[in-house]
């Protein structure tokens, strides 16, 4: 079900520009507030608290006036009422939760009177109480100690059935919402508001002597929305200016930083997907993990320009290579084929052996071809390592002749090196047999460990390499030796298997002969070797 509903969204949803989508973000985060203040009712609520406020300041006036007018009450003129603290109403209406009630209902008829005392302090009150009507355009209502009106149009009448007058009446004042049943619609957005049709009833308590003796019951609607927001216009059009303003600025930077970046990537790669070299200039504006992609590209790009030129030129290497010994054996054929008869047999045993010389240096280039493409893929396993002594045993064992020597100084105790066993002898019999190839009679061999890895270093006595050539020892079909089958492969497959260990072959400096340094990460994994054979030549086990 929920793979579905996934497949049904993926189906219908818009593919956008990032630009619209940072936009629209922000719009969105932008907005929030307003939505809160329109659909949460947080401007709107403190609208109705705030009139539920003024209320309460209202009736306490009055009802503390009325105390003091009530007949019998007595007041020490030099006693000083000191209250207990700041007096910190709590609101008890909310627009979210409170319930909204309905209209006030008329009075109804009591058969008890008006309290006299009651009714005279209400008298005397009123005139007060119509000023502070004409004032803040509340209505103010007065009633006797039994929830009897005392003045209006409806006095002698009861609203005792109040929820809110019975609560005074208890000594609690209450605030409730109710409808406003006679409320006509003034403004055109008037149904965004709530309480553009409630009106809020304050009921509150005039004791005398610690007792009720009344109820002021204070009523008036809030202030709308809309009015409230029509009245401040100004500021909320400025602040939607500025989040605009602000919202516009924000994007562009954004896009700028973000967008624009990626769009230069994606033409640089389809500019690379063609085979031109791609711009990778860094952008102005700098984000870290846009410039972190930024550089990596640019060495992705390089890297895959460095592997496209080795391709061209290898590819033309190995076709110069192809058609020395392919033309030999096409004009070999061709001769025999024109004068075979007339020719003589030593002559046609030399063209055929001419023929089987070149088809074996054909052979041994595919065979090296396929050792170098092995070499380059090479994936190292997760063999243990391999401790040098016994490997370069091995490889001198083989090699080792009376006329050749393999001597070594390597220290008593050597890390182990995190290669495999058979990695590290076809690269310490390719270097060793080249020296042997080249004249040499000894080769040294030394070891020591610099910063977690192990250098081991290859010294011969031969000729050395000639300066011009230093150079290009490492590339693919060089070779100094190519009329006694070499094929310049060697070195180059020997390299790839070092790197492929992290580690790395170089041609060093030598007072005399040849040198080269092979460089080894140490297998952290491993434990040191055992006292190694130092000083000693190894010989063939077979001179």
């Amino acid at each position: 079900m929920i793979a579905r509903a996934k497949a049904a969204i993926a189906r219908h949803w818009p593919v956008l520009r990032l630009r619209t989508i940072l936009f629209s973000t922000l719009l969105l985060v932008a907005a929030l507030p307003g939505f809160g203040a329109l659909f949460l009712r947080v401007y709107e609520n403190a609208l109705v608290r705030r009139t539920e406020g003024e209320l309460v300041a209202q009736s306490a006036a009055l009802a503390a006036s009325a105390a003091v007018l009530w007949p019998g009450a007595r007041l020490a003129p030099h006693r000083v009422i000191v209250p207990p603290g700041p007096y910190d109403p709590q609101s008890e209406v909310d627009l979210r939760a409170s319930p909204i009630l309905p209209p006030r209902p008329a009075a109804l008829a009591t058969p008890i009177g008006p309290r006299p005392a009651a009714l005279a302090t209400a008298r005397r009150l009123f005139p007060a109480i119509a000023e502070t009507q004409r004032t803040t355009l509340s209505s103010i209502l007065m009633l006797d100690a039994n929830g009897t009106l005392l003045g209006g149009g409806e006095a002698g009448r009861s609203l005792r059935s109040l929820p809110e007058i019975r609560s005074a009446l208890s000594g609690r004042p209450s605030t409730v919402l109710r409808e406003n049943g006679s409320q006509v619609p003034r403004y055109a957005f008037e149904w965004l508001s709530r309480a553009s049709n409630l009106r809020l009833y304050h009921a509150r308590p005039i004791m005398v002597g610690g007792r009720v003796q009344g109820v002021l019951l204070v009523s008036r609607s809030p202030r709308p929305l809309c009015e409230g927001m029509y009245e401040d216009r100004g500021k909320i059009v400025l602040g939607i200016v500025l989040i605009f303003g602000a919202l516009v600025m924000l994007t562009a930077i954004l896009s700028r930083a973000i967008v624009r970046p990626i769009e230069r990537l994606s033409r640089a790669t389809r500019t690379l997907a063609s085979g031109r070299p791609a711009a990778t200039d860094l952008p102005s504006l700098q984000v870290v993990e846009i410039r972190d992609l930024f550089r990596d590209f640019a060495a992705m790009a390089d890297s895959i320009d460095k592997r496209s030129r080795y391709l061209r030129d290898f590819a033309s290497s190995v076709s110069h290579e192809f058609k020395t010994p392919l033309a030999g054996i096409s004009g070999a054929i061709e001769l025999l084929q024109d004068h075979e008869a007339e020719m003589r047999p030593a002559d046609r045993r030399r063209f055929l052996r001419n023929m089987a010389d070149d088809a074996e240096r054909l052979s041994r280039l595919v065979r090296r071809l396929m050792e170098l493409a092995k070499a380059d893929l090479h994936q190292p396993g997760s063999t243990s390592g391999t401790a040098l002594p016994p490997a370069l045993a091995m490889v001198a064992d083989g090699l080792a002749t009376d006329d050749f020597w393999v001597r070594t100084a390597l220290p008593e105790q050597l890390p182990r090196l995190a290669i495999d066993a058979r990695t590290l002898e076809a690269v310490l019999m390719t270097l060793i047999d080249n020296a042997r190839q080249a004249g040499a009679t000894i080769v040294t061999v030394s070891a020591s460990v610099d910063d977690g890895d192990v250098v081991v270093d290859l010294v011969d006595n031969g000729g050395g390499i000639a300066p011009a050539d230093r150079d290009r020892i490492f590339e693919a079909f060089f070779t100094t030796k190519r009329e006694a089958g070499g094929t310049g492969l060697g070195l180059p497959i020997a390299r790839s298997l070092v790197e492929a260990y992290d580690g790395t072959l170089a041609l060093r400096e030598a007072i005399q002969g040849t040198r080269f340094a092979l460089t080894l990460p140490i297998d952290v994994a491993g434990d040191r070797t055992g006292p190694s054979l130092t000083h000693q030549p190894f010989r063939s086990r077979h001179s």
